[in-house]
C-alpha cells in the first residue's frame, strides 16, 4: 500500500464527499446515523483507505462488517461498539447495515468544550491498539440512551447547544472508559507497542546520524516528526507526551544536549563548527540553548572535560 496515495481528511463531512455521498456537518462534532448516511452507497460496501484528523466512535446495534486500522483488520457484528482516532490507515467494511449510529468531533471540539486537560482524564482516546468492544445487552442499553440524548440535542438549535453536547459526551466518554478502558496505561502501551513512539525514534536516531555525516545540517522540530509520520502535530505529541512521559520537544532538545556532549568532548572541531554541525545558525543560538540544558556554556563544558 503507498502510503503517499492514501488520502487525508480533517472533517467526516470530506471523507463522505470524497465518497460522493451527501453530508451536511456545521461544527467539529457531528452524529447521524450511518444507515441514513448508506442510503446512497447500498450495502455491502467497502471503503477505500484513508486518514482522518478527527476522532470517531461506531455504535453497531445491528449489523455486521469490519474495519481495518494500519495492518490490523477487525470483525464485528451487532452490538459492538469501536473507536477510531487520527492519523492512522484506515478503512471500514459493511456486510450488513440495519441500525448503527457515528460519532465524530476533533481534538478542538474536546479541548472547547470539554477541558484543555481532556487527554489526562481520557488516555485511552489516545491508544494505537484499538479492539471492539461488545458489551452485554443491558450495557449497550446505557450507552445507547446516552448517544441518542446527544442525537437529540444536536438536532436542536440552543444557544448552549455544544456545551450540552459536551457534557454528554463527557457522560458517553466516560462510561465507555468505565467499561472497557479503565485500567489502560498509556506509558505501558509506549513501552511495548506504541508504533509512533518506535518511528519516532527511529527518525530522531536518524535525523542526527545525518547530522553526523553531513546528510543535514537543520534542526528537525516537533511538526517535522509528526509530517514524517502523516500526522497532526498536536495529536503526535499528546502521543508523544502520554506514552513517554517526555514532549517531542524534550526528546529533541535531549538528543541535541547528547549531540553537542559527545562533539565537545571527543572531537577537535571548533565552537562555531559544532554549532553548523548540530544545526544552528549562530553561536550564540548554541550557547543559550546548551547552557538552559546542562547550566554550562560549550567553552566551559570543553574545558572541563579536556583539563
Amino acid at each position: 500500500m503507498d502510503n503517499n496515495n492514501i488520502s487525508f481528511f480533517e472533517k467526516v463531512s470530506d471523507l463522505y464527499y470524497a465518497l460522493e455521498v451527501p453530508f451536511e456537518q456545521k461544527s467539529e462534532f457531528s452524529i447521524d446515523s450511518l444507515v441514513e448516511i448508506h442510503k446512497h452507497k447500498p450495502v455491502p460496501y467497502k471503503s477505500p483507505a484513508f486518514r482522518t484528523n478527527f476522532y470517531s466512535f461506531v455504535f453497531i446495534k445491528n449489523g455486521k462488517g469490519n474495519y481495518t486500522t494500519d495492518e490490523q483488520t477487525f470483525e464485528y457484528e451487532s452490538g459492538t461498539i469501536y473507536f477510531t482516532n487520527p492519523g492512522h490507515i484506515k478503512a471500514f467494511e459493511f456486510y450488513e447495515l440495519n441500525e448503527a449510529y457515528l460519532i465524530t468531533f476533533s481534538e478542538q471540539f474536546l479541548k472547547t468544550n470539554i477541558h484543555q486537560d481532556v487527554f489526562r482524564e481520557f488516555p485511552f482516546l489516545l491508544s494505537e491498539t484499538v479492539t471492539p468492544q461488545q458489551p452485554s445487552k443491558e450495557e449497550f442499553k446505557e450507552i445507547e440512551t446516552l448517544y441518542l440524548q446527544i442525537l437529540s440535542e444536536y438536532k436542536n438549535n440552543s444557544t448552549y447547544k455544544n456545551k450540552i453536547i459536551g457534557s454528554l459526551l463527557v457522560a458517553l466518554i466516560l462510561k465507555i472508559k468505565a467499561l472497557f478502558w479503565d485500567n489502560y496505561y498509556p506509558l505501558e502501551e509506549g513501552n511495548n507497542q506504541s508504533k509512533i513512539v518506535k518511528k519516532f525514534k527511529e527518525h530522531l536516531e536518524k535525523h542526527y546520524r545525518d547530522l553526523v555525516k553531513k546528510e543535514n545540517s537543520i534542526i528537525l522540530q516537533t511538526q517535522d516528526f509528526a509530517k514524517m509520520q502523516q500526522l497532526n502535530s498536536s495529536y503526535f505529541s499528546q502521543v508523544i507526551k502520554s506514552k513517554t512521559g517526555k514532549s517531542p520537544s524534550h526528546w529533541i532538545a535531549e538528543r541535541n544536549t547528547s549531540f553537542a556532549k559527545s562533539l565537545l568532548k571527543n572531537s577537535s572541531k571548533s565552537i562555531k563548527e559544532i554549532t553548523h554541525a548540530i544545526g544552528f545558525t549562530e553561536t550564540a543560538h548554541l550557547s543559550n540553548f546548551f547552557k538552559k540544558q546542562t547550566g554550562t556554556s560549550p567553552s566551559a563544558f570543553r574545558k572541563k572535560y579536556r583539563n
